[in-house]
């Protein structure tokens, strides 16, 4: 009786190893298990392997937990039956189910997921030799079970499309990263993730610097005019035109001009600005970040001039500014500090209307939508479908906007109360 006791305790530790073998080879991260192998951990190696081979895995330890669950029933059913007769079938059955259900279950199951990694590769060997020595019964199992789902119209291969590559990368950063406990540590990691993964969907019109803003200069100037606008301007490169601003008709790099100058020895008034500049490079807005980065890289170029499908000019992209949209705000001394933003006591923001809903959103972790604007004053202008005037308010996606200066059809300010601060005013929803 002893004998059968042990032998029985034996069948539930085995079944409760594989209980932790499944759950932790199924739940380790197959990412991080790579890079381990690619770091040398020869563990990692055959766990990688494993979960290559997922379902011949898996109908190893749906067999080896199977066989030693029915064994150790049959044994303890076997011994109730010599002590309590019949009674025993009842009393084996409730034994065990407890038994099996806890310690062979529960309890193996529960401490894998608390610690998948290390469980995973503690049993990676044993599982490895157990799957090689099942090969034939799981290539038998695995044909039958695909025939039997191609009876009932099932697709037995799984084709993940990149857009669901990328969803579950978008979710993996929001799961791993997204925990109270490090959420402010690797906020900025966490953001320069997202912007990687959202180059292929961000256009050049959503980041580039507006017309506006642009630094141009009349091609036609006197030299010395064109010299001083060029040593006054914070940017290297600086579009030309004549006639008209949306007739560029060059982009002169300051480092060129400062080496024409030079060589001409104090007589500039022969330097042709023109001549100089190099010729224009003109994209459409539609163009993606990712498009546009592997052009800058293949053109080795670093400045684009940015139209729209009627030829006219919108305004300018730069290497820097998609690098900016990785990266964050990248500012040198040469940069003019623009106050887009402005926090208030009453934790509303003084917001320019020109700021992008990008950065908003990357800066406070926000939600607000960029898909038909990206800007703050364009995203109020398509919601409200009506130009606002100044002090009037709204509220959109549980945001409060109020304009605060209208300047003709442009909303230059806005003041923005975030969803927990809106709820707190009470103010009327034009």
């Amino acid at each position: 009786m002893t004998a059968i006791a042990l032998i029985v305790l034996l069948l539930l530790t085995t079944a409760a190893f594989f209980s932790a073998a499944e759950t932790a080879l199924t739940t380790a991260s197959k990412p991080l298990m790579h890079q381990m192998a690619v770091e040398g951990d020869e563990r990692a190696a055959i766990v990688t392997k494993l979960l290559n081979k997922r379902e011949s895995m898996i109908s190893t330890v749906l067999l080896g937990n199977n066989l030693v669950n029915i064994l150790a029933s049959a044994l303890t059913t076997s011994l109730m039956i010599d002590l309590f007769g019949n009674e025993g079938i009842a009393y084996a059955t409730g034994i065990m189910t407890v038994l099996v259900v806890i310690y062979g279950e529960i309890l193996p199951k529960t401490y894998a997921l608390l610690h998948p990694t290390t469980v995973a590769l503690r049993c990676a060997g044993f599982m490895s030799a157990l799957v090689s020595l099942f090969g034939p019964f799981n290539a038998g199992v695995d044909y039958f079970v695909k025939g039997a789902l191609r009876l009932f119209g099932v697709a037995t291969t799984q084709v993940r499309t990149s857009g669901q590559i990328l969803a579950e990368l978008r979710g993996a950063i929001e799961v791993q990263m997204g925990d109270r406990h490090i959420k402010d540590e690797v906020k900025h990691e966490r953001v320069m993730l997202r912007s990687v993964l959202d180059l292929a969907d961000v256009t050049v019109g959503e980041v580039m610097i507006h017309r506006k803003k642009l630094a141009t200069i009349d091609a036609d100037l006197p030299i010395t005019e064109i010299l001083e606008q060029i040593a006054a301007s914070p940017f290297s490169r600086v579009p030309l035109w004549r006639e008209t601003p949306d007739n560029i008709v060059g982009v002169i790099h300051a480092k060129a001009l400062l080496r024409a100058v030079n060589a001409a020895s104090g007589n500039i008034s022969t330097l042709d600005v023109v001549g100089l500049a190099a010729k224009p490079w003109f994209i459409p807005d539609a163009t993606t970040l990712l498009d546009q980065l592997n052009a800058f890289r293949a053109r080795r170029e670093h400045f684009a001039m940015v139209v729209d499908e009627y030829g006219t000019l919108l305004g300018v992209v730069t290497l820097e500014d998609i690098l900016e949209e990785i990266v964050g705000d990248i500012r040198d001394e040469h940069d003019i500090a623009v106050a887009g933003v402005r926090p208030q006591t009453d934790g509303s923001y003084l917001i320019d209307g020109s700021v992008t809903l990008r950065d908003l959103n990357r800066e406070f972790d926000w939600a607000l939508p960029d898909a038909k604007a990206s800007t703050l004053a364009g995203f109020l202008l398509h919601e409200a479908r009506t130009i606002p005037d100044s002090g009037q308010q709204f509220l959109f996606e549980g945001f409060r906007f109020q304009v605060v200066r209208r300047t003709r059809n442009q909303l230059t300010l806005l003041r923005i109360t975030p969803p927990k601060t809106a709820a707190q005013v009470a103010a009327p929803t034009a």
